[in-house]
């Protein structure tokens, strides 16, 4: 077997590779782990620092005292249109990688976070509006598509065997630079005592995870754009359930990440600095976690490890309930904590279920070897842009939740209250759409022999 190609293509200029085909076991031994390990460095890398760009507002809302104007109202709005941004653009992301290209892409989607950064350090002092600091934190949201995209890259560099794991270390290695930006947050800013220098700092490291990409990794070439696959996606009930189940897992890690240090500080009167000491450990807890829910994923299935989170996020949601309603702070920050450490594992499982359940349908089709497994690269990809899309909106409804909350009651209490009762719906559906069995719920393979197996949704 020889080592795949990188020499570009007819007409296109750039590291192109022309044969993938990571199913095959011997490529894969023999040339394609070691490609796609490579390409997954510097993935996480970009992606890493693209959380931290999108999410910095929620470190630098916290330190913008009462000379800067803005009630926790306008802090909760702010973050909440960062959470928007970020959310509508991992669309286009998702598409950009097989029009332009993995390596590509990431050198541009690295690039762009130029612009929200050098935005936000001309105008981060007393005295600029509402308005301008909105469009700077809108303008961060950019830093979201950049998941997007690099998993839609990394699905397709590796086998079905290892998807749980890659795409779990791709998103936490992603999902990382969240608690990562809060910590040097609280070192710079504490030191500092203004959020600007925050900003100076990442604008290097920008730089460099654009040139890094250009340098080390790869485009594949038969990774092209395909409409089809975006329309079929579409029309496919799964990529809408799917979508549907990620808002409760990663929905809640994003949402509680913009908004952790902001409920400690308006619920509790935490000062600025006593709740950034706090605010960074579910963010890296949950970050840290979420390749173990992929690796739980591979081991005894994605749905099963699904379903289980959810009824002990409800359980730590409960919890959060009445902490909050007792006011007893070191009971609802572990009971935080914990919920993030599950939205993290739930991340994990819930990403892999879904190349597993386009392969299903690939066998339901009659499908087998290399054609089976283009199937489930092709569409599962499509799906990721549309799934991380609709999850990232999860962290908005979240926002909103408790800004809408505050300036009713007071409190987070009836916020948290809705979330427990939005996971006890994601555990009704997993249930009945992954894991009952009825013969609604089960997709045949047609075998060569004229023999159909039953292939459940509950072993994906």
């Amino acid at each position: 077997m020889t080592a795949p190609s990188t020499a570009p293509a007819a007409s296109r200029g750039g590291r192109w590779i022309q044969h993938w085909d990571p199913e095959d076991e011997t490529f894969w031994n023999e040339t394609g782990e070691k490609v796609a390990r490579r390409n997954l460095i510097f993935s996480v890398l970009s992606e890493h620092i693209g959380f931290s760009i999108w999410t910095v507002w929620s470190v630098m809302v916290l330190f913008m005292g009462p000379e800067y104007g803005l009630t926790p109202a306008d802090k909760f709005f702010i973050v909440s249109m960062a959470t928007l941004v970020g959310a509508i653009v991992r669309v286009p992301y998702t598409f950009a990688v097989a029009i332009f290209g993995g390596r590509n892409w990431t050198v541009v989607s690295a690039s762009l976070l130029l612009i929200p950064t050098v935005a936000a350090f001309a105008v981060m002092e007393p005295g600029t509006s509402f308005n301008t600091f909105l469009v700077c934190a809108m303008l961060a949201g950019i830093g979201g598509g950049n998941f997007a995209s690099s998993m839609t890259n990394i699905n397709a560099f590796f086998p079905l065997r290892k998807k749980g794991w890659a795409l779990g270390l791709n998103a936490g290695g992603g999902n990382i630079g969240v608690p990562v930006v809060q910590l040097v947050g609280l070192a710079v800013i504490g030191a500092s005592g203004g959020p600007r220098v925050l900003l100076g700092i990442y604008i290097p490291f920008i730089v460099l995870a654009a040139v890094l990409a250009w340098l080390r990794m790869d485009n594949i070439a038969e990774l092209k754009n395909d409409t089809g696959a975006a329309k079929e996606a579409v029309k496919d009930a799964h990529t809408w359930i799917m979508s549907f189940l990620y808002v409760g897992t990663f929905g809640s890690f994003i949402g509680y990440s913009f908004a952790f240090g902001l409920v400690l500080q308006t619920q509790f009167g935490r000062t600025p600095l006593q709740s950034a000491y706090v605010t960074f450990i579910g963010p890296l807890l949950g970050s840290l976690i979420r390749p173990v829910g992929g690796a739980l994923a591979d081991k005894y299935g994605g749905a099963k490890i699904t379903l289980w989170n959810y009824v002990a996020m409800a359980g730590a949601t409960g919890v959060i309930v009445i902490a909050s309603m007792q006011k007893s702070l070191p009971l609802f920050t572990t009971a935080f904590i914990a919920l993030f450490v599950l939205s993290g594992l739930g991340n994990g499982s819930t990403f892999k279920m879904i190349p597993g359940i386009f392969q299903a349908k690939a066998l339901a089709k009659g499908l087998r070897g290399e054609e089976a497994a283009a199937y489930g690269r092709r569409l599962s990809g499509a799906t990721m842009g549309i799934i991380g899309a609709v999850g990232a909106l999860g962290g908005l409804g979240i926002n909103l939740a408790f800004r809408q909350s505050f300036l009713t009651v007071g409190s987070g209490t009836g916020a948290f209250v809705s979330f427990l009762a939005f996971y006890g719906l994601c555990f009704a559906v997993t249930w009945a759409v992954y894991l009952r069995r009825p013969a609604t719920t089960t997709v045949t393979a047609t075998a060569e022999t004229e023999k159909k197996p039953q292939l459940s949704y509950a072993e994906v």
